[in-house]
């Protein structure tokens, strides 16, 4: 369980850090955010490879997915943050 954790942390760096790399402009997010752009992209990859391929479907829909997965996961999730402005209610 602790090298699951760790791993989804190193690799949701790795996913998160190529991701901002590959949006043009500049993200105001912090390291832990970017880890946690990558470990959601992570979860949206898997997802979208069980969509498109039906294949791992006794781990069900929503599971972390490989490095490509990933990055392809968190660049639409940076995306969606770039597009909506990632303003919090709070500040408001």
């Amino acid at each position: 369980m602790i090298g699951f954790i760790v791993s989804l942390i190193i690799i949701g760096l790795i996913a998160g850090a190529i991701a901002r790399l590959l949006i043009p402009g500049k993200q105001k997010i912090s390291i832990p955010m970017t880890i946690l752009v990558g470990i959601i992209g992570s979860f949206i990859g898997g997802f979208l490879a069980y969509v498109l391929f039906r294949q791992d479907g006794q781990n069900g829909f929503l599971q972390p997915s490989g490095i490509i997965g990933s990055i392809i996961g968190a660049v639409l999730v940076l995306l969606v943050w770039t597009r909506t402005g990632g303003k919090s209610v709070a500040g408001r």
